[in-house]
């Protein structure tokens, strides 16, 4: 799973989140950022409100609030999500002996990013190829 950090320097890079049901987040507050949450239709949902969305946990016993600004959480996408935001840039996937590697172009040149877990790999490839894309 992504971690929470690159998940945050992957906000700052500019990756937005359009929220969808079996998206990963976390409420990027301390006591609770390590408390994963996944949207689902019947228990914690998007409401569009006039001054902003908001995730609603419906029913949730455990959840002490209502709802969450989206502001407040952080996306925490999946493998096959980075791999659709890298779009062209992705080159592909290996496995060497300590992990994966992504290849994906950075500037049209084609860079290696390696990492135990394939969603870091990928989030780390992602993470400098926003850098670079011109806005």
């Amino acid at each position: 799973m992504l971690s929470t950090d690159l998940a945050r320097d992957l906000l700052d890079a500019g990756l937005n989140w359009s929220p969808m049901p079996g998206d990963r987040f976390v409420v990027d507050r301390p006591g609770v950022a390590d408390d994963v949450y996944y949207l689902a239709d019947m228990t914690v949902e998007v409401h569009e409100f006039v001054g902003g969305a908001v995730i609603g946990f419906n029913g949730v016993a455990e959840w002490a609030l209502d709802s969450v600004a989206l502001e407040e959480t952080l996306w925490l996408p999946r493998e096959d999500q980075l791999r659709s935001v890298l779009d062209h840039d992705f080159v592909g996937l290996g496995t060497d002996g300590s992990g994966y590697a992504v290849v994906a172009l950075v500037d049209g040149a084609p860079q290696t990013f390696r990492h135990r877990d394939a969603e870091q790999a990928y989030g780390l490839a992602l993470l400098e190829v926003l850098r670079h894309r011109t806005p």
